[in-house]
C-alpha cells in the first residue's frame, strides 16, 4: 500500500504500477483475459435478458388468454338481464357443460318454470319451450359426455356431482337434479335467499353478479299451483368475455 502510494505520488499511475509488478507480457495477457471475460459476461447477460423477455411475453400472452377465456353468462328475460360469473375452480364439469349448452343456443326459448318466493327461481328445461306445462321440469341433459349415459345418445348425458363448500346464499347459481346425485342436466336454479340446507347436496357452479333485482321481479310474478308463472318468462342466454 505504501509503495503504491509513493509511486503514485511520484507520478507513476496505476497502469504503470501494474506493469512494473506483472511485467508487460503478463499485463497484456491479463487485459486480454479481462476483455474476453467481459465479453463472455455480456453474452451471458444478453442471453439471460432475452430469455427473461420471452418468458415475460409468454406470461403476458397466457394471462391475456386466461382473462379472455373467463366468460360470463348473460341471461336476458322480459324482466331484464342477469349477469352470471362461473366457478370453474370448484365445479369444472358443470361450468363446461353449461357453457356448451349456451353455445348450442340450448336455453333460448326455455322459461323459468318454477318460482318460489324466499327460495329459488328455476329454469333451463327444453320441455318448457312448448305450451304444454305438464312436463315442465322433467327434461334436459348435459352439454357434453362425462361418462354417464350412452355416449351416442346426448339425451342420456348427465353431469356427475361436484358438491363443494360454496354455500347456497342469495344469488348463487346451482344445478337442479333428481334423487340421483349424478343426474344434473340443463336445469338450474338461482337462490333468491340463503338456502344453506342445500349445501353439499347440490352443485354450486356460479353466482349472479348483476341483476338480482331481475331475479326478485321474476320470483314475485303470479304463479299456478305448481309454482309455474302464469305468464311465460322466457330466456335467452349467451356468453360474453369478462
Amino acid at each position: 500500500g505504501d509503495v503504491y502510494k509513493r509511486q503514485y505520488i511520484y507520478g507513476v499511475g496505476p497502469y504503470q504500477y501494474a506493469q512494473s509488478i506483472l511485467g508487460p507480457a503478463s499485463l497484456q495477457g491479463f487485459i486480454q483475459n479481462k476483455l474476453i471475460l467481459d465479453q463472455i459476461w455480456k453474452m451471458i447477460l444478453n442471453e439471460i435478458f432475452v430469455k427473461l423477455f420471452f418468458l415475460s411475453m409468454i406470461f403476458v400472452v397466457f394471462s391475456c388468454a386466461t382473462i379472455k377465456d373467463e366468460k360470463y353468462a348473460i341471461i336476458e328475460t322480459g324482466k331484464g338481464k342477469m349477469i352470471v360469473k362461473f366457478f370453474p375452480d370448484i365445479a369444472p364439469k358443470h361450468v363446461e357443460s353449461f357453457k356448451a349448452l349456451i353455445e348450442q343456443d340450448y336455453f333460448n326459448g326455455t322459461t323459468f318454470h318454477r318460482v318460489i318466493p324466499g327460495f329459488v327461481i328455476q329454469g333451463g328445461d327444453p320441455n318448457s319451450k312448448d305450451d304444454d306445462r305438464s312436463n315442465d321440469g322433467m327434461g334436459g341433459h348435459a352439454g357434453k359426455y362425462f361418462g354417464i349415459g350412452d355416449e351416442n345418445n346426448p339425451e342420456t348425458w348427465t353431469v356427475p356431482a361436484e358438491f363443494n363448500e360454496k354455500p347456497h346464499k342469495r344469488g348463487i347459481l346451482s344445478m337442479a337434479r333428481s334423487q340421483n346425485p349424478d343426474s344434473g342436466g340443463s336445469q338450474f336454479f338461482i337462490c333468491v335467499a340463503d338456502a344453506r340446507f342445500l349445501d353439499n347436496q347440490y352443485t354450486v357452479f356460479g353466482k349472479v353478479v348483476s341483476g338480482m333485482d331481475v331475479v326478485d321481479a321474476i320470483v314475485s310474478v303470479p304463479r299456478d299451483p305448481r309454482d309455474n308463472p302464469d305468464d311465460r318468462i322466457e330466456m335467452k342466454v349467451r356468453l360474453e368475455d369478462k
